[in-house]
């Protein structure tokens, strides 16, 4: 099913649900430049969908979601909107965060803290964004096509965001799901690809109140998120567990979806 919720300022924000209306909550927050489609292999999981209810949401500027012009380097604003999501979702929500979601999940948690959380799930996470942070450092995929894939032009940006999403898994990746994820960075405006960059934030002082479950959940292989960042989060998050998938790329949810699905079952049923 799709629906929508009104985020920070009047932004309507599209949301994918699947699974029983009355069950425990897990919530998606998509990375940079894509959408709440890229969880479509969780969203189709019968062991997940009959166990919990499953939102994914389109963050602001990206898939069926409002594109305002501002607003995007305002932690309140992206903590404001997850709220929003959580409220529809319902309490004690599992909240998972790939890459650039694992930021939006870490600005809710410092504006509003923990009290809408059942647990949390960082996925190739950063937590934290700007030169020499620990929690936001990115991999030599990113850093090697970062400029061309902000460009306003198509000539330019276009064979860049192929490749990089080409490289986000560590093997070989089918067309269409290259196709499929090159069409959702395309359908984020490039002004709104580099409002997202445009912030300078730690987030360390978050990170040690956590008081929830947390998992950190990153690939050996990942070329976009530096597998440090995991480390850096799972030596400041209060008990985080971490899972390693060896071998693995930037989005384990895709590459080794049965896998993937398995982990978080356990860490939401044992939350």
């Amino acid at each position: 099913m799709r629906t929508e919720v009104v985020g920070h300022g009047g932004v309507r924000l599209g949301l994918r649900v699947e699974g029983a209306e009355n069950s425990r909550p897990i919530v998606f927050v998509h990375g940079w430049a894509q959408s709440a489609d890229c969880w479509a292999a969780q969203l189709a999981d019968p062991a997940l969908t009959e166990r919990f209810r499953l939102v994914a949401v389109d963050l602001r500027g990206h898939g069926a979601s409002d594109v305002p012009t501002s607003g995007y380097d305002d932690p309140r604003v992206w903590a404001d909107d997850l709220a929003a999501v959580l409220d529809f979702a319902g309490p004690d929500a599992i909240v998972v965060g790939w890459s650039y979601g694992g930021l939006v999940l870490v600005d809710h948690i410092r504006v509003h803290g923990t009290a809408r959380l059942g647990g949390l799930v960082l996925v190739g996470a950063i937590t934290e964004i700007g030169r020499d942070r620990p929690g936001g450092r990115v991999g030599p995929l990113m850093r090697e096509h970062m400029r061309a894939m902000l460009s306003d032009d198509p000539d330019t940006a276009v064979p860049a965001l192929t490749e990089f999403c080409r490289g986000m898994a560590a093997g070989p990746v089918p067309g269409a799901q290259v196709q499929a994820m090159l069409g959702a960075s395309l359908c984020v405006p490039p002004a709104v690809r580099s409002a997202l960059f445009r912030r300078d934030i730690g987030s360390e002082e978050v990170l040690v109140t956590v008081d929830k479950p947390a998992l950190v959940a990153h690939g050996t292989a990942d070329r976009v998120i530096e597998p440090s960042v995991a480390e850096h989060a799972l030596g400041k998050i209060p008990g985080a567990l971490g899972r390693w998938f060896a071998d693995g790329g930037h989005a384990p949810f895709a590459e080794s979806a049965a896998e993937f699905d398995a982990v978080l079952r356990q860490f939401a049923e044992e939350c």
